[in-house]
């Protein structure tokens, strides 16, 4: 996948069939993009996700080619922010699944959304 890419197809296509409205389906891809973008920050810092810093994950916004392309530093203060709070409903994604944070798969996220939605109703 290239690093500028947001979502695969298939991915894409994940989120378009769950029964989420614009608004949740626009929050789920952008927390599956969070999601891979801590796991490539996790691997490169030899750690896992749930020890990232906030420090951390804004140094690597920063440094990230595809990200310094997107735009001026204000552009990658708000995504570093997208990212950071990304954590928090994939910590309640994984700690409902009693699984770590790495090795979340998209279709978790998907599910954990679906539900959410439905609460709502």
């Amino acid at each position: 996948m290239e690093p500028a890419e947001f979502l695969t197809p298939e991915e894409c296509a994940e989120v378009d069939k769950a029964l989420l409205t614009s608004h949740d389906k626009f929050t789920t891809r952008v927390t599956i993009y969070a999601l891979r973008s801590l796991k490539q920050i996790a691997q490169q810092a030899n750690t896992s996700i749930a020890t990232l810093q906030s420090a951390q994950i804004e140094a690597w916004v920063y440094q990230d080619a595809s990200l310094q392309k997107a735009g001026d530093g204000e552009f990658r203060r708000f995504f570093s922010q997208l990212v950071i709070s990304s954590l928090k409903p994939l910590r309640r994604i994984a700690r409902e699944a009693d699984i770590e944070i790495d090795n979340l798969a998209i279709a978790q996220v998907v599910v954990w959304f679906e539900q959410e939605a439905k609460k709502k109703l």
